[in-house]
């Protein structure tokens, strides 16, 4: 008997489809120098899965005189040219996974705390409709690690969010997606997830299937609070 498909896979995109991280960083550290700061990779390891408006009040905490809103602008433009100039750098096996699911009729959303505009930049950049629906941190109240994001996209897909996997490589995105109810897959990446009953961690997408997606949902469905049992991690 075939394991029945997720209704949805909700996907978190920067650190987790594509390895955008050091764009910010670069992006971070040239707008903190150009107000004479300093600006260190401890310093950037900080907002890391954070919404965009509480990294510009980190910011103007050292030293950019400029509002939360025009913070935010400078970032996404500079990020956004440099994914123009130097392309976007996947995460192994993201694109594999994505076209995959995408094959098998999965539907999937995208959901960030980047601005609108840079999440269909990256929508495009992948070569195929992956995604049915876009939700971006300037499109909802509340950043991550509140589940705003996540409900919203399973509301547009009209599923429940607890029928849904979501993808996640931070701490404050897995807890938003903990907390709408998705079973949720961690993929490490900038930062170390810690291990916990209430999501799985995988130490790559490479090599990562849809029979492996499948098997997550039947053994966390009914689990969910407990330690599951071991999936298969194909």
């Amino acid at each position: 008997m075939n394991s029945p498909l997720p209704a949805a896979v909700l996907w978190d995109m920067d650190g987790t489809i594509v390895d955008s991280e050091p764009y910010w960083m670069q992006a971070e550290t040239e707008l903190v120098e150009s107000f004479g700061g300093v600006w260190s990779h401890s310093d950037a390891m900080l907002l890391v899965g954070s919404g965009l408006e509480g990294s510009a009040v980190i910011l103007q905490d050292r030293g950019v005189d400029l509002a939360g809103d025009a913070i935010v602008h400078r970032l996404t433009s500079r990020v956004q040219e440099l994914l123009r100039t130097c392309g976007a750098p996947w995460r192994p096996g993201a694109l594999e996974l994505l076209a995959e699911l995408k094959t098998a009729g999965v539907p999937m959303a995208l959901v960030t705390m980047s601005q609108q505009r840079m999440a269909r930049q990256i929508a495009e950049l992948v070569g195929f409709t992956a995604f049915d629906t876009i939700i971006a941190g300037d499109m909802v109240t509340h950043s991550k690690p509140h589940p705003e994001a996540y409900l919203t996209a399973a509301g547009l897909l009209g599923v429940d969010p607890e029928h849904c996997i979501a993808v996640e490589d931070s701490v404050p995105g897995i807890a938003a997606a903990v907390a709408s109810g998705a079973v949720v897959v961690g993929i490490p990446h900038m930062v170390p997830l810690p291990e916990s009953a209430h999501y799985d961690l995988w130490p790559t997408l490479a090599g990562r299937t849809l029979h492996g997606f499948t098997s997550l949902y039947t053994a966390r469905r009914g689990s969910l609070g407990r330690r599951p049992a071991p999936t298969d991690p194909h």
